[in-house]
């Protein structure tokens, strides 16, 4: 398997052999091709009909909190990666770079090193409001950067609509099809499910996290003869997806769902196969284009909650950021494999606040 060089950002094209076991009844329409005004029509409707429903049959309403700090902290981190990046990338002199107070310090003596970062940053949030930054000259080349309110205020909604997605595939995965979904407030998320009369059973499908791990293969012993045999120290045998086939891995991650910042299904230009893209955050970035790096020539496991989904070999360093999964499955698939993907990278995920039975209403 080759990995070619597109442009500035390199992807990693990966044969990807899917299990028949995942699989949702329909598959949700990717959030980017709703306007905002067509989702709120959407359910609008849906909520309606539930609502309904829970009149008549009752059923468990369920209300999670998005961790709002948690997507700050991830934010800010992201940041100061990003300004690292591009100060190392352009041989820009600097100190104190840091995160303090709900920003990014930073000193940068040379005026020219100054405008260099400003025009990288502006250029990389063009079009992406959610990552507008504010810029605030000190004295001696101090720069202080953090996110706008309005960035900051579009990557909560981000975060909700992300959150929703991943719990609309999770009870879908669970075969539950008779569920409202919606925001509740700024950063609340309130479930209805019609004739549902256990919501622990319900909650407890999304405490448990999906494991995301990127993990080196050893290749030192066949997978069949650490079966039959003793494996190596510090190494696993770990089944692929569809074809159970046995892999020998590290058990220690080399990345996991913490360096992911995104996920999502779509189709492959030409051939318009369903595909999976995901996307690196400034740490994951470097950590993957280290990987890649010192192990040209060698297979990397991708595995989602300890089953191997690909493991393909590193042709060349993989310095973008930008990964694409494509193969053998079908847009429900895909799309449930991104929501993984994407459950696996949410900052802080979900808390539990308030979760009870109610009533069917007394004619």
């Amino acid at each position: 398997m080759t990995m070619p060089h597109r442009d500035r950002a390199t992807r990693l094209i990966l044969a990807l052999a899917m299990t028949s076991v995942i699989s949702a009844s329909t598959i949700a329409l990717p959030r980017a091709a709703l306007a905002d005004s067509q989702l709120d029509k959407m359910r609008a409707k849906i909520t309606a009909f539930v609502g309904d429903k829970m009149q008549t049959q009752g059923g468990s309403r369920i209300i999670y909190k998005v961790d709002s700090d948690g997507l700050r902290e991830g934010v800010l981190t992201d940041l100061r990666d990003d300004v690292y990046k591009i100060l190392h990338d352009g041989h820009i002199a600097y100190s104190g770079l840091a995160i303090r107070n709900g920003g990014v310090d930073v000193k940068i003596a040379d005026p020219r090193g100054r405008d260099q970062l400003a025009r990288k940053l502006t250029a990389a949030a063009e079009g992406l409001p959610s990552h507008a930054t504010s810029w605030t000259d000190g004295s001696d080349g101090a720069v202080r950067l953090a996110p706008t309110d309005a960035a900051a205020a579009a990557r909560l909604h981000d975060l909700v609509e992300d959150s929703i997605a991943m719990i609309e595939q999770r009870l879908k995965d669970a075969d539950i099809k008779l569920v409202s979904v919606a925001p509740d407030g700024t950063d609340r998320i309130r479930i209805f499910l019609p004739g549902v009369t256990d919501p622990e059973r319900i909650a407890a499908i999304f405490a448990r996290k999906v494991k995301v791990s990127l993990r080196q293969v050893d290749v030192s012993m066949s997978p069949e003869q650490a079966l039959s045999g003793t494996p190596p120290e510090g190494t696993e045998v770990l089944l692929g997806f569809k074809d159970k086939k046995p892999y020998l891995v590290a058990k220690d991650n080399a990345l996991d769902g913490e360096d992911i910042s995104d996920a999502a299904p779509s189709f492959a230009p030409g051939t318009k196969d369903p595909v999976v893209s995901f996307h690196f955050n400034g740490r994951g970035t470097r950590r993957f284009a280290h990987l890649t790096e010192e192990n040209i020539g060698k297979p990397i496991a991708i595995a989602l909650d300890g089953t191997v989904i690909s493991a393909p070999v590193i042709r060349e360093p993989i310095t973008g950021g930008s990964v694409q999964i494509s193969g053998n499955f079908t847009p429900e698939e895909a799309n449930s494999v991104a929501m993984q993907l994407r459950a696996g990278s949410l900052p802080g995920h979900l808390t539990l606040v308030e979760q009870q039975v109610v009533q069917p209403a007394k004619r």
